[in-house]
């Protein structure tokens, strides 16, 4: 599992959220949602800034903390 499934995992788990719910948050399909939270930033599909920054605003994360779990740089444009 990649760092970014990790910290998705731990902070839906934490704030008693599903993928579904997550979804209705950011507008992002919850297929994404689930791979992401499987596989991280590294499986077969790669999260976008945007979607980063809509993940980190949902589940009240630092942007640069779930830049650093995807393996961005944080000065990348959101």
């Amino acid at each position: 599992m990649d760092a970014l499934g990790g910290l998705l995992q731990t902070t839906m788990r934490t704030r008693h959220l599903n993928a579904q719910a997550l979804a209705d948050r950011t507008g992002i399909r919850t297929p994404r949602i689930r791979v992401f939270a499987q596989d991280g930033a590294e499986g077969p599909v790669h999260p976008t800034g945007q979607e980063l920054a809509e993940l980190a605003a949902a589940l009240t994360l630092p942007l640069p903390q779930v830049l650093a779990a995807a393996h961005v740089p944080a000065r990348m444009p959101a």
